[in-house]
């Protein structure tokens, strides 16, 4: 089936738009920290009847959630803001499924289900994003891995299009034609028929650049990852797994290729385990490289009980989901160490221990926490047009090591300061600018646009998991990526559902 019959919304009167300076300039910015977002007002709409009115009426709308972007996404540029914070309803998980408001935070989810002994799996570091917001991006995080990006596990997405009608969206109901279009039909009795663009997007772990597309996909996906510019996600219908009971290890290696070597040898461990073979139920590894280290305040890793490693050093967070015997897994994981000659016993939080696996996130966390500390007080201090820059490529794994020397010259070479770290199970790591001056982060742009000059060529991605925004050294990316044909296609998508180019404007490509 490759047509889709919208419906009309439920009668109702747009919210109030505040337009007072005071709320306004509280949603002027995101965590990118991009200078210069002005608004004409912020709503805040508790219904799909009132998103639909609010859609519908408005002239320039700029769907958001937690403003936890980090692609300037987040940040308006003369829109009226749609917050999603009160889209918060969330029923009784059913099954393996529950249906959860776009404006419902991570942390809020997990522990509803936790208390069913249910979990989601395929969320980003920051537990405080909106389910909204990591449909709108296909956010991935640590245990893409093992579970993937958020496409793979949203069952069903309640949309409101541009002009205020409302689609029922549920996997499997609607996919393309072996031609390569769908077709809306709008409550007004008009027809427009989408294209599938014809590009081909990379072999990679996770991709969040632009609008998905492949043969017979199903018109769910599209909307997946199309950060806010074909629709707004009201509420979604996510798939669940039991919760597993998970061991945190930090592990401390002599230097990158250590890490690299550890990294490969856990995955093999896991891929063995998922094949019937003995092995370790690895969910994520994350790495940290020396001089994200050097970054972190002597602080936190008191707190996270750790002590600081020599200079030189790279640290791996491990993530194992443990199944009845943990004793045989922390012998296979601590043989597994051994013969990688790893010199320290791992720092170890137990399934249960919930304080310490916080503590050894924390100390994980505090490294971008610490970088973007660097840029707000250089924004501050130095120049206010200062922000964040930093690249999110995702490579195939055999080429992660090719990947880390090319992130380390692409800086270096222009006399930088930066810092690497990321999510190492699936080759996704983000090289990370700190400056110390405005020509540093235009230097910092050249570099990252080297970066993913090597990334494509290396058969990756310079768009792994934090989307493409406003921000126009990603818009460059987009295009290094797939070509001003690729995004002349993406463009056809959005005329044939936005045509008026209501919807997030300027976001994925300029207005």
């Amino acid at each position: 089936m490759h047509r889709i019959h919208a419906r009309p919304a439920q009668p109702a009167s747009p919210p109030a738009i505040d337009r007072d300076p005071a709320v306004v300039s509280s949603f002027l910015s995101d965590a990118a920290l991009v200078p210069g977002g002005f608004g004409a007002g912020v709503a805040t709409p508790r219904t799909e009847a009132e998103v639909a009115a609010l859609v519908a009426s408005a002239d320039r709308v700029l769907p958001i959630g937690a403003q936890s972007s980090l692609t300037g996404g987040a940040t308006p540029r003369g829109d009226v803001v749609l917050s999603t914070r009160a889209l918060n309803a969330m029923d009784a998980p059913a099954g393996y499924a529950v249906r959860a408001g776009a404006g419902v935070p991570l942390a809020t989810l997990q522990r509803a289900l936790a208390a069913h002994g249910l979990y989601y799996p395929p969320v980003p570091t920051y537990d405080g994003a909106f389910v909204g917001g990591t449909i709108a991006t296909n956010a991935a995080g640590a245990a893409t891995f093992k579970y993937g990006s958020t496409r793979s596990w949203v069952e069903a997405l309640t949309v409101v299009l541009a002009n205020g009608d409302v689609l029922d969206l549920h996997r499997g109901s609607v996919t393309a034609s072996a031609d390569g279009w769908f077709e809306v039909v709008f409550t007004s009795g008009q027809t427009a028929r989408v294209p599938v663009p014809s590009y081909r997007m990379p072999d990679v772990a996770k991709l969040s650049a632009g609008y998905f597309a492949c043969p017979d996909m199903d018109l769910v996906d599209l909307f997946v990852g199309s950060e806010g510019t074909l629709g707004v996600v009201v509420d979604a219908v996510l798939r669940l797994v039991a919760r597993p009971r998970v061991l945190v290890a930090l592990v401390t290696c002599a230097g990158d290729a250590q890490a690299i070597a550890v990294t490969g040898a856990l995955r093999a461990s896991a891929m063995a385990r998922r094949d019937g073979s003995a092995g370790l139920d690895v969910s994520a590894i994350e790495y940290m490289d020396d001089r994200a280290l050097r970054v972190v305040p002597d602080d936190a890793f008191a707190r996270a009980n750790v002590e600081r490693p020599a200079q030189g050093s790279a640290l791996l967070l491990v993530q194992l989901e443990i199944g009845a015997d943990e004793g045989a897994d922390m012998e296979c994981l601590q043989g597994l160490l051994r013969s990688e000659r790893i010199a320290r016993d791992p720092v170890v939080a137990a399934p249960g221990d919930d304080r310490g696996a916080e503590r050894l996130f924390g100390l994980r966390e505090a490294i971008p926490a610490s970088v973007n500390a660097r840029v707000a007080a250089a924004k501050a201090a130095v120049h206010p047009a200062i922000e964040k820059t930093a690249a999110d490529p995702v490579v195939p794994f055999p080429r992660l090591a090719e990947s880390i020397a090319l992130y380390r010259v692409a800086f270096e070479r222009r006399g930088l300061d930066y810092a690497i770290w990321g999510h190492a199970s699936d080759g996704n790591l983000h090289p990370n600018l700190i400056p110390r001056s405005l020509e540093d982060v235009e230097r910092g742009r050249e570099a990252v646009l080297e970066i993913a000059r090597g990334v494509i060529a290396m058969g990756g991605a310079p768009l792994a998991e934090h989307g493409v925004g406003r921000s126009p050294l990603k818009q460059r990316l987009l295009r290094e990526l797939y070509g001003a044909d690729g995004l002349e296609q993406m463009r056809a998508v959005k005329r044939a559902l936005d045509p008026a180019g209501k919807l997030a404007p300027g976001v994925l490509f300029p207005a």
